[in-house]
């Protein structure tokens, strides 16, 4: 069977970043690498795949439906025109979503997971139940969260269950 990866890029969204309700570590950094990682997906015709999260209730303290906040950064939108974009309202990328579905139709059998909140949506993602029929890589330099440590501390708990890759070597 051939091997065919896509890159989902999880919760990119305007809450993370400076002018939000939920600034992370490091986020100018992250959203570079990540364009690079849309590029080179873009060179080798992997699907990129958009994960909006999208609070539950309308008291939440952040990504509330019809914010500026809850928007998926413009940068990313506009370099991912044609993405497929998933929404989901918990960490799991594939709970309760049609994330299955889309990677199905572009027949995939690889994840490379990149995105924000490293220790909640990239973890429970990478190591959701409904992934355990994917070859899972989640890569370090395209991910962040609140600092530095906890950023550290959930990659290395994840490097038990799913491969870890830097950028330069993930798309190799």
């Amino acid at each position: 069977m051939n091997k065919q990866q896509a890159l989902l890029i999880i919760d990119l969204q305007n809450d993370y970043f400076p002018q939000g309700k939920y600034p992370l570590h490091n986020t100018d950094k992250v959203l570079s690498n990540i364009k690079i990682a849309i590029d080179k997906a873009k060179q080798k015709n992997i699907p990129i795949i958009l994960i909006q999260h999208i609070a539950a209730t309308d008291n939440a303290p952040f990504f509330n439906k019809g914010s500026v906040g809850v928007a998926i950064h413009p940068d990313i939108l506009s370099l991912s025109a044609d993405a497929d974009i998933v929404e989901k309202s918990v960490a799991d990328s594939f709970h309760q979503t049609n994330l299955d579905q889309v990677l199905a139709t572009h027949q995939v059998t690889d994840l490379l997971i990149a995105g924000m909140m490293t220790q909640n949506c990239i973890t429970h993602t990478a190591i959701s139940k409904a992934t355990d029929k994917y070859d899972v890589t989640v890569i370090q330099d395209c991910c962040t969260t609140v600092d530095e440590m906890i950023n550290k501390i959930a990659l290395n708990a994840l490097s038990t269950r799913v491969k870890l890759k830097m950028l330069s070597d993930a798309f190799s």
